[in-house]
């Protein structure tokens, strides 16, 4: 008997549990797995994005090959094939198999690769729904139906209620649904103080083989691989998720938006890319967090903002993808033109939060969300980069990146690139919020309280511009109405001054 499946396993896809090998025959059924030079090209990728892929990938199959299943697996060192498609294609006439099966890709671009390679090959492609988000984008299809706007505190709602997660009854733990009111603390002046450090992972011969390769091919791609420690298998990825429930998730619900002078992960659990990659259940771990509270290990405030963040959110962003894909990379509500500035790829600037935000990107691959959202999102956004160039550098630079929740949370969240779609207003401040939450400001020459002048700063700069460039259309938007209406205290002469800074500022950061 010839080969009955083939099973398609990409590099985010890494649980055996997945419904794909549901009725999986070792006898007759086959695994393939691929590492191809496009998917650390397509975007310029961190070093460290490419080798917690790479190794992640490498255990699983091992893992795998291990228990009797054949693998047949593609390594970048020794194939030839540029992309996923081009590989498949060799195989498929090869292996000849029955029945070609794959789970939902993150991205819509793999989709149709694979969906192309298969055809090609006179067969068909059974994309299999992932069973490691607790919603389908089918699902949230028949949610978004039925609403004239998409508003994630109704879909978390609706998630919490239909998956009983933090309830008591039909009512949420506690009374209330969201705190996020209690969750916006800075550290103060004193600071976070001892702080718990996240578990970190040695390097056994398939990392270290993996972390020589990766340096080697990509010695010319952005960030270091000095400090990686990334979990890079199921039982790491729950030693990680045990780490963090025991040690930061009681103080993370309050200082979950606090940032602090080369602290890059104060209270986060640093398991997003343990979940993008489908090393950890995110059932496992809303599990985990609410049995925390239930214990008394861990206060409401904390395991509701973790939780809004996994069963909300991220489930939430997944449902905008694949309703609007593959129009919703090309959204550009601002008509944004302006390039990426250079010191992104360096960290090189005298500003300090964004040297913190870059620099800290650059050496592990990883910032929390405030720094994403309300640092490095809300530059680009003030300063008018366009949409697809901040995308694509998110893309690359994360190790939790993939773009069914990278490309949401930034066109739509941090750019607002598509008009109001995912979120309800741009998320637009000055220099005072940044002030506000952290003490990067004590550590830099600008001034957050002045608008215009050489030692402005260039965030308040660059909000009062960004009102003044977007009047009309803030205005009609209740969100922002009385951002716009503070620009009534403005003279012509102030405002002249605003945006003569600002565009200083564009200058010296993109040249002409």
């Amino acid at each position: 008997m010839g080969l009955r499946q083939l099973v398609i396993c990409l590099g985010d896809q890494l649980n055996a549990d997945a419904a794909v090998f549901d009725n999986f025959d070792r006898d007759h059924d086959a695994v393939w797995m691929a590492e191809v030079p496009e998917e650390a090209t397509h975007v310029w990728s961190h070093k460290a994005r490419i080798a917690l892929f790479l190794s992640a990938m490498r255990h699983f199959a091992e893992g795998l090959g291990e228990g009797g299943t054949t693998v047949h697996y593609h390594r970048l060192d020794a194939d030839r094939a540029q992309t996923l498609g081009e590989a498949l294609s060799a195989d498929l006439a090869r292996l000849n198999p029955a029945h070609v099966l794959v789970t939902q890709p993150g991205d819509y671009r793999v989709l149709q690769q694979l969906r192309g390679a298969v055809r090609r090959a006179g067969k068909r492609l059974v994309v299999v729904r992932d069973r490691q988000f607790f919603d389908s984008p089918e699902g949230f299809r028949l949610w978004a139906r039925e609403r004239k706007r998409l508003r994630l505190e109704d879909y978390y709602r609706a998630m919490r209620f239909d998956r009983h997660v933090l309830m008591d009854g039909d009512q949420p733990v506690g009374g209330s649904w969201n705190l996020d009111h209690q969750n916006r603390r800075s550290f103060g002046r004193e600071g976070p103080g001892m702080l718990p450090a996240p578990k970190s992972f040695q390097h056994d011969a398939i990392t270290r083989e993996v972390l020589a390769l990766v340096e080697a091919r990509y010695a010319d791609h952005p960030g270091r691989l000095d400090h990686f420690d990334w979990p890079v298998t199921q039982e790491q990825a729950r030693e990680a998720l045990a780490d963090f429930v025991d040690h930061r998730l009681p103080a993370f619900g309050p200082y979950q938006d606090a940032l602090w002078m080369d602290e890059p992960w104060l209270y986060h659990s640093r398991l997003a890319a343990a979940m993008n990659l489908k090393l950890l259940s995110p059932r496992v771990a809303v599990d985990a967090a609410e049995q925390a509270y239930r214990e008394g290990r861990a206060p409401l405030q904390s395991v509701e903002g973790f939780i809004r963040q996994v069963l909300g959110w991220r489930e939430f962003v997944r449902g905008i993808y694949w309703l609007h894909m593959p129009g919703y990379l090309d959204n550009n509500a601002l008509e944004a033109t302006h390039p990426l500035p250079g010191f992104f790829w360096t960290g090189e600037t005298d500003m300090t939060c964004l040297r913190q935000s870059v620099g800290q990107t650059l050496d592990h691959g990883y910032a929390h969300h405030i720094q994403r959202l309300m640092i490095t999102g809300l530059y680009t956004l003030m300063l008018g980069v366009e949409p697809r160039r901040v995308h694509e550098w998110y893309l690359a630079v994360y190790v939790d990146a993939v773009e069914w929740v990278e490309a949401p949370n930034t066109l739509g969240m941090s750019q607002f690139a598509d008009d109001g779609l995912l979120a309800s207003k741009p998320y637009c401040a000055s220099g005072k919020y940044v002030q506000r939450m952290s003490n990067y400001c004590q550590h830099c020459a600008y001034k957050p309280e002045q608008r215009s002048g050489d030692t402005a700063c260039p965030f308040t700069a660059l909000y009062w511009d960004f009102l003044i460039r977007h009047e009309d259309r803030l205005r009609r938007n209740p969100r922002t109405a009385l951002q716009v209406r503070n620009l009534q205290r403005l003279g012509d002469e102030e405002r002249t001054a605003i945006q003569d800074t600002a565009d200083a500022h564009r200058r010296t950061v993109l040249g002409g």
